[in-house]
């Protein structure tokens, strides 16, 4: 999601009545003051007042809220109801001026013929490209760039379109990967600004359904332009990825598929709030981030918006009027430590509070082929993804692609085989071929990202002699869940290279075949299948000072390289408590989640605690597997929707409760989603400590203990404190020697320590 990281309803009833309203919605002017007033999707705003006065919206006469102008003249009224009657009063040069009445907009959706009337330019760039604006159905303008395969009069063309919030309108620096991979393969690409950011209008809200709708908006545009077929797709990686879940669910009818890769199933469970303790270290650095390049006046802008306004951009300048009026993503982050409803200002754009950001909660809406690829360890939007994919409807084509590793993984060779592969066969309905134009190209972007020369894509699966419908039949009758094993340790290569040792394909996920295997805490730290005879507790004082609060300390891009310079530093005696099996007899293979059951007491009125899983080596090394974590005041599980293996909270206030003085509570803790084989002779290890010193951008909010606060953990009758493992009946052909350090991505390597009593 970081900007570095991608360079890494119901119709209305009549047509005559839905281009009144859409008329009647978008813009307004009150007189000569150059005021304008527009109705949107449940708001209102007002530009060309004069900063700092009062503005005033009412609705039929009556009162409805009221604020003051910002810094560029502009105010954004939120949460008002479909329906016409409202206008905006405001003062200027000492003189009250009432705007005429005006329309505010429900969530139908336009008639075909608003898009139809739209032409996106496709020549002023080159002869096959384009930079212009995209008109949605509340007049707002969308910067948009256009890349075809051709020219214009030598479609149509199957298109895919790229939508966020960074930079994917820009003529000079929009994501690369996608725009020069696509119309060389035949599609039109069109990268769209999300409004509020790039030079597009509107203000900017963390995925409300206003952009959900605009998505829509762009869509329909696009397949209604004369080079299109009609079919329309959606690629992009992160910010671009997960738009695309947020915009398949408003069921644009000529969206054919998407490829939403290294995303997220929950923004608060996932990536802000993991286990209910905030993220400040990612999430809140992308959320700052958006802030500062999407605000106006702002030097720090990106520079392409800069260069338009200069250069006479007039419509680029007018978008930036609204801008003071983003919302403040740092500010409702820290409002809202729970899961419950956010305030009423939001109740249109958000209406189901958290939930509303979360796609796992709305994913079997999305009626279209699902491409979905993500990384165990993504260091930006994390592994939590996983959990999403048995909420998809089971009447669509769904593929998945597993992998250990970092954010920019989902371009790696594999998976961007299998994205072109998707793409051909549910966008542009052919054969899948990538022709070797493309295949001469691509290896430049994985020697850019891990310094490794010379990978290359993977040869085409299909015989082009088949007809499209063969093709298809295939590729349906394949087990829809791929997992790539071990990517960086591909016998023959380089350490590091994005290719896997080895792959698997399953029916589902969770994984049909999974046993959920459970290991017990016991005497010495031991960890054993069986419960202890015996009864007794450990003693831990959490500190997250014990340990650097991250695992890697170089550039964001850095952790992409094939082997980064990791400290994953080990665990201090006092402020930990390590659990481990004996050596395995055989090779057992996991992929999943796992449950960390604590039967947990503590000194304080809460606690942080994090859980890690480990392989401890023959070798003497110890590699990282999957962490998680919980605020113990978060205990409280959502009986319906927790596993086993999955362990689920509710996360809201009313549920919130302190630690009891003196007493052992049951607290279970998510490992997330993850796939590794443990090799015979390794063996498992958990360890429970404070937050942090595992992950390399993630930090925690968690509590500065100071060493004084004591966590106490009991094992044996009565306490059977565990950790519940997603065991697989059989694993991949992997090399019975576990693979070197450094190999394997985003699984850093440490040499192991033994704590006291366990040597």
């Amino acid at each position: 999601m970081n900007r570095r990281a991608i360079r890494g309803i119901a119709i209305v009833a009549a047509l005559a009545t839905a281009l009144a309203g859409i008329a009647a919605g978008t813009a307004a002017a009150a007189d000569a003051s150059g005021v304008t007033v527009r109705g949107s999707v449940h708001q209102a705003s007002i530009i060309g007042a004069t900063p700092g006065t009062a503005v005033v919206l009412r609705r039929n006469g009556k009162e409805l809220q009221h604020g003051t102008a910002d810094v560029n003249g502009g105010f954004l009224f939120r949460n008002q109801p479909a329906g016409k009657g409202y206008a905006i009063s405001s003062t200027n040069g000492g003189k009250d001026t009432t705007s005429t009445t005006f329309r505010v907009l429900g969530t139908a959706n336009p008639p075909r013929s608003f898009y139809a009337k739209q032409r996106l330019p496709v020549t002023n760039l080159s002869s096959t490209s384009g930079y212009g604006y995209l008109r949605t159905r509340d007049g707002t303008t969308l910067s948009v760039q256009v890349v075809l395969p051709g020219p214009p009069d030598k479609g149509p063309y199957p298109s895919v379109v790229e939508y966020s919030g960074y930079d994917p309108s820009s003529p000079s620096t929009s994501q690369p990967q996608y725009k020069l991979v696509m119309p060389a393969l035949g599609y039109a690409w069109i990268g769209v600004n999300i409004r509020g950011t790039g030079c597009s209008g509107g203000a900017f809200n963390f995925f409300e359904n206003l952009q959900s709708l605009d998505g829509y908006d762009a869509i329909e545009t696009v397949a209604a332009q004369p080079w299109s077929n009609g079919r329309v797709g959606m690629v992009g990686i992160s910010y671009a990825g997960i738009s695309q879940l947020f915009v398949a669910r408003t069921r644009p009818p000529h969206l054919t598929a998407i490829t939403p890769v290294s995303v997220i199933d929950d923004t608060w469970r996932g990536t802000l709030y993991p286990g209910g303790i905030y993220n400040n270290g990612f999430a809140k650095g992308w959320a700052n981030d958006r802030m500062q390049q999407n605000k106006w006046p702002n030097p720090d802008a990106p520079k392409w918006v800069q260069t338009r306004i200069s250069n006479g951009d007039t419509t680029c300048a007018n978008n930036m009027k609204l801008r003071g009026q983003n919302v403040d993503l740092l500010a409702q982050i820290t409002k809202h430590p729970y899961t419950t409803n956010f305030e009423k200002d939001f109740r249109y754009d958000l209406p189901q509070g958290a939930k509303s950001l979360a796609p796992a909660y709305f994913v079997n809406r999305i009626n279209v082929p699902v491409f979905l690829a993500g990384a165990w360890q993504d260091e930006q939007t994390g592994p939590h993804w996983a959990n999403m994919i048995n909420h998809f409807s089971k009447k669509i084509v769904l593929r998945v692609d597993g992998q250990n590793g970092v954010h920019t993984e989902q371009l790696d060779p594999n998976v961007l085989r299998d994205t072109l592969e998707f793409l051909d066969l549910y966008v542009a309905k052919r054969v899948p071929h990538i022709p070797a134009s493309v295949r001469s190209v691509v290896p430049a972007l994985w020697a850019q990202i891990t310094g490794i020369p010379g990978m290359q894509l993977p040869p085409d699966r299909f015989d082009p002699s088949m007809s499209y419908a063969q093709a298809r039949a295939k590729y349906q009758a394949e087990k829809p869940v791929k997992i790539l094993w071990e990517v960086g340790a591909a016998p023959g290569t380089p350490p590091g290279a994005l290719l896997p040792a080895a792959q698997t394909r399953y029916r589902a996920w969770p994984i049909p075949s999974t046993t959920a295997t459970a290991y017990y805490f016991g005497p010495r730290g031991s960890l054993t299948r069986t419960a202890p005879p015996s009864h007794g507790t450990d003693s831990y004082r959490p500190d997250p000072a014990a340990r650097p609060a991250t695992s890697y300390t170089g550039s964001s891009d850095g952790i992409w390289k094939a082997t980064p310079d990791y400290n994953w530093a080990p665990e201090q005696d006092g402020s930990s408590l390590s659990y481990i099996t004996p050596p395995l007899a055989r090779a057992t293979t996991m992929a999943g989640t796992g449950s960390v059951d604590l039967w947990i007491s503590s000194t304080a009125r809460d606690s942080d605690v994090q859980a890690t899983l480990s392989e401890v080596r023959p070798d003497g090394t110890e590699r990282y597997v999957q962490s998680g974590w919980l605020r113990l005041s978060h205990r409280k599980l959502d009986k319906k929707r927790s596993t086993e293996l999955n362990p689920y909270h509710s996360d809201s206030k009313s549920d919130v409760a302190p630690m009891p003085s003196g007493r052992y509570v049951l607290a279970r803790l998510a490992l997330f989603p993850f796939a590794y084989q443990f090799r015979a002779g390794s063996r498992i290890r958990l360890t429970i400590d404070a937050p942090g010193g595992n992950r390399p951008l993630w930090k925690f909010d968690t509590f500065a203990t100071q060493g004084t606060v004591t966590n106490r953990v009991e094992w044996g009758r009565g306490g059977a404190s565990r950790v519940v493992l997603p065991v697989l009946a059989t694993g991949p052909a992997l090399p019975s020697v576990p693979a070197p350090c450094p190999s394997i991505r985003a699984e850093p390597c440490r040499e192991y320590v033994a704590p006291r009593g366990q040597e």
